[in-house]
Order: C-alpha cells, then sequence, then structure tokens
C-alpha cells in the first residue's frame, strides 16, 4: 500500500486536523512502534515546512534511544538530564524552545537546528519516548503547532498496545 501526504491547506489549526486525518488513516490497525514512528515521522516531517529533523526516541527505562526519523544522522542516546529531549522526558510536559541557543543545556546533534518541539509521549502513566522537531528557524513553532503535534502525538501513543 502506497500512501503520499496530501497538500495541506487552510489555517494552521485546519492544517493540523487534515494531517491528523491522515496520521490515522496511515496508523490504522497497525501497532507495531517502530513501524508506525517511521512512518509517521516521515509523514510530518514532508507535510510541514521549515523542518530539519522529525523523529522518536525511545525511553529504555534509563535513557532516551534515538528510534525512526527524517533527517541527518542524530545523537544515539541522551540522558534525562539532558537537552530538549531529556527536559520533556523527565517533566513529561512539552518542551517549546524559541532558540535553541539560548536553551541551556541543549545538544547540538545538527548545527543548523535553531528551534525545537519536544512532546513526551506517556502511555498508561508509563514514559515511551518523546516526539521531536527540529527547524533551522529560530521561532518556528508556536502554540498552534504545539497543540497540533501534541494531537500528533497523542495517536501514536494510541496506537500503541
Amino acid at each position: 500500500m502506497s500512501f503520499a501526504a496530501q497538500t495541506l491547506t487552510g489555517s494552521k489549526p485546519e492544517q493540523y486536523a487534515q494531517l491528523a486525518g491522515q496520521a490515522r488513516a496511515l496508523l490504522a490497525g497497525e501497532t507495531d512502534r517502530i513501524a508506525n514512528a517511521a512512518n509517521l515521522a516521515a509523514l510530518v516531517y514532508h507535510s510541514l515546512p521549515d523542518l530539519n529533523w522529525t523523529g522518536f526516541y525511545f525511553y529504555d527505562g534509563a535513557e532516551l534511544v534515538v528510534g525512526p526519523f527524517q533527517g541527518l544522522p542524530a545523537c544515539v542516546r541522551i540522558a534525562l538530564d539532558k537537552g530538549v529531549c531529556g527536559a520533556a522526558a523527565r517533566t513529561r510536559q512539552t518542551q517549546r524552545v524559541e532558540d535553541v541557543e539560548a536553551f541551556p543545556g541543549h545538544i547540538a546533534c545538527d548545527a543548523a537546528s535553531r528551534s525545537e518541539l519536544v512532546v513526551p509521549l506517556v502511555k498508561d502513566g508509563r514514559l515511551v519516548g518523546v516526539f521531536d522537531l527540529d527547524s533551522p528557524r529560530v521561532g518556528r513553532f508556536d502554540e498552534a503547532d504545539q497543540q497540533g503535534l501534541e494531537a500528533i502525538a497523542q495517536i501514536y501513543v494510541d496506537a500503541l498496545t
């Protein structure tokens, strides 16, 4: 089965609603976390503008380990006390960073990244990992992006068994 990302139209909330519909269709009936993460990373990366990295880090009980992604090679392991991904995992709260150079302890896996949004993935009270998006543009992510990407992350979590 092939699946092509469709062009998003309308306001930003309308675009995220369309993207969420595509994500639900893409993940429908599939529970494998790796397959779903791979497809979701590709869908989001190719649907949204100004991204240079989109992907998943999975919690192995001690640290975050890179999972499926789109973009340049990434840091393989991230401690929970390091970087934006670690902060999202540790606090279980979405981290939206306007300028990563101003974030204490930012991990520069790709020197071109200037802003970042990381959504924690929590299933039944258990940390699964994080959904991480980087942009080469300062201030790329706003409240509408955060809400839209949190909804996309929840679709992923809901597909987990």
